[in-house]
């Protein structure tokens, strides 16, 4: 996600501010920029690309002195990835500048009021609204301070925002909601960052800000109020990581750090999916309602990861919607003379946008005349640039090589295609979608309570210290989670690891169950009664041979426990969705069995997180 730093002191805030992002370039971004308070206005630059480019150009057009300044790295959801859309944007006269992390829902009918009122917005980013507002109201002799708090009580979405006023220059003032910031407290001087290695070289006291709270930071102190502009106070705290445990916020590795980022993103993939009358909304969506109603066949294409999520995407599509679905490996599609026509619609699954053999594909699906819909996280990628729509997962940057919340997101787009070509084709009433989306909402509420009972998966982990092979069974949308839990081991401890679907195992796989084989199973919820029996018959099955069984099933299915060696239990969830709760623990236990055998579990051996070449 988006990097943010702020200063108010007695240095030189460019340096600061520059510092300050390169120490957060590990989040991953596509601009940077800076502005500094000079002279009653505000000094700029912004460039697309990385921060060298910006340095660049500060050397080649100097910005004036100023001890006051804010800065951006931007990971673009709206607007490409380019110069105008990057950080700061400015109000309409110029005297004050807001970079903003996060996503602004009601920015299109706050963009019109603007337009109406005669406001030439450049961008095409929700933040530069957030600017003009915010100008407008200091322009009327409000406060930097207050004019925060109004605008961000008019504001929907998560987000967090930095702003500086060139006829203020003494003051920064930000404001968070669901989005991260932290304040750094020195002496004579006070820092803003979306996480503590924006400032870590200059302090290490620190001050967390609750939800929907602005703070106000100047040389001499920092003062915090809700949006209501009631006093508040943050919760202060000292930092003791070095700068390296720093930037993956005290874990030892990124991908860990991910895996409990995934209430979040999950969210931030929901958010803005509905409009005012409750109907679901795809903004990205360039194919029409005419265009889907067309579609009578759907074919998925993906590697690796991406490939299980669409596996889910096929039950989900299916059930919904009554349309067939295919799912095929990208390395292969092209090479086996695929069917495809006009009313054929082709799902691409990457999280990078840059797959090879996934864009080679979708360019053979356009040869061909079929559909393109890419479902993706990095904005602007190739992929996402010559597909007909596009769904982003937002869920920010994964530096782990080994997918995490990049996987839990693909599932949250591939159910609101779903949904979407249910609700256009009308197969499924509105209150019915509607019951879905609010079921996926509590989801990552539901994803947290899995994280928050981690250490007994961390335990079974260091337990199978050792182990050389391991199973993992599943059923219906329940066999994808396996095959992506197998995926994950093989990954980061790099042992034989396979997932089956489990009435498959009498058709050979049993062959492989030996005394004490540990045998992970993801046990359908009760909704579903005959996958649900069929499944606990597989159980038995493989621990009348001897193996190990570490069972993962819903709250108060009792009828599991004598037959689980070990038992991790999940949210009770519908069985479509229950990969987004079931998987967490299939992550957890593969990253701490990697961990306790030594490995790099950010970095695996001869893996890349993008593939790019065929």
């Amino acid at each position: 996600m988006c990097g943010i730093v702020g200063y108010v002191g007695s240095k030189q805030a460019q340096g600061v501010v520059v510092e300050g992002l390169r120490r957060l370039e590990y989040r991953g971004y596509d601009s940077a920029g800076v502005a500094l308070a000079h002279d009653g206005t505000v000094a700029w630059n912004k460039r697309a690309g990385k921060l060298a480019n910006l340095e660049k150009a500060v050397e080649e057009t100097p910005l004036p002195e100023s001890t006051t300044g804010i800065g951006h790295t931007r990971w673009a959801t709206h607007g490409a990835p380019n110069d105008v859309n990057a950080h700061p944007h400015l109000g309409r006269a110029g005297r004050l500048a807001v970079v903003h992390n996060g996503i602004i829902e009601n920015f299109a009918q706050l963009r019109a009021e603007l337009e109406a009122a005669g406001h030439e917005l450049l961008s095409e980013t929700d933040t530069e609204v957030a600017a003009h507002l915010l100008e407008q109201e200091v322009a009327a002799g409000t406060d930097l301070t207050t004019a925060m708090q109004r605008v961000c009580r008019r504001l929907e979405g998560a987000f967090t925002l930095v702003a500086l006023d060139g006829q203020d220059p003494e003051r920064v003032v930000a404001a968070r909601r669901n989005s991260p910031l932290v304040v750094g407290l020195g002496e004579g001087e006070n820092f803003l960052g979306s996480d503590v290695a924006a400032f870590i070289e200059h302090t290490r006291e620190a001050l967390e800000l609750g939800q929907d709270q602005v703070v106000t930071i100047t040389r001499e102190g920092v003062e915090v109020t809700g949006f209501d502009g009631t006093p508040a106070e943050g919760v202060r705290y000292h930092v003791d990581w070095d700068l390296t445990a720093a930037e993956k916020d005290g874990h030892d590795w990124f991908m860990r750090k991910e895996i409990l980022e995934q209430p979040r993103a999950v969210a931030d993939s929901l958010l803005g999916r509905r409009d005012a009358s409750g109907l679901l909304q795809l903004d990205e969506m360039r194919l029409s309602d005419g265009e889907l109603r067309e579609i009578d066949k759907i074919i998925i294409i993906a590697a690796g990861t991406s490939f299980y999520a669409g596996m889910v995407a096929k039950y989900a599509i299916e059930h919904w919607t009554r349309v067939p679905v295919e799912v095929e490996l990208a390395s292969e599609f092209r090479y086996r003379d695929p069917i495809l026509t006009h009313s054929t619609l082709v799902v691409a699954i990457s999280q990078s946008g840059e797959t090879a053999d996934t864009l080679q594909a979708i360019r053979h699906a356009r040869v061909q005349r079929s559909k393109v819909l890419a479902i993706c996280n990095t904005n602007g990628s190739t992929i996402p640039r010559e597909s007909d729509g596009v769904i982003y997962t937002h869920a920010g940057p994964e530096i782990g090589v080994a997918s995490t919340k990049g996987y839990l997101t693909q599932l949250v787009a591939c159910y609101l295609l779903a949904l979407y070509l249910a609700q256009v084709k009308g197969t499924r009433f509105g209150d019915e979608i509607g019951e879905v989306l609010d079921q996926l909402d509590e989801m990552p509420a539901h994803i947290q309570t899995v994280l928050d009972a981690r250490e007994q998966v961390h335990a079974l982990a260091r337990q199978h210290l050792g182990t050389r092979s391991v199973l993992f069974l599943g059923r219906h949308a329940g066999y994808p989670v396996a095959l992506e839990g197998a995926l994950k081991l093989k990954e980061l401890a790099y042992i034989h690891a396979e997932g089956f679907a489990a009435g498959e195992l009498k058709h050979g796989p049993i062959a492989l169950i030996e005394e004490g084989l540990p045998v992970l199973c993801i046990v359908p919820p009760r909704g579903r009664d005959q996958l649900h029996d069929k499944m606990l018959s597989g159980i038995q099955e493989v621990r009348a041979r001897g193996a190990r069984t570490i069972c993962l099933a819903e709250e108060g299915d009792d009828s599991i426990e004598p037959y689980a060696d070990e038992l991790i239990r999940l949210p009770r969830v519908p069985v479509l969705l229950q990969p987004l709760v079931a998987v967490v623990p299939l992550q957890l236990f593969a990253c701490e069995l990697a961990t306790a055998m030594g490995h790099d579990v950010d970095q695996p051996r001869n893996l890349a997180k993008s593939v790019t070449v065929e």
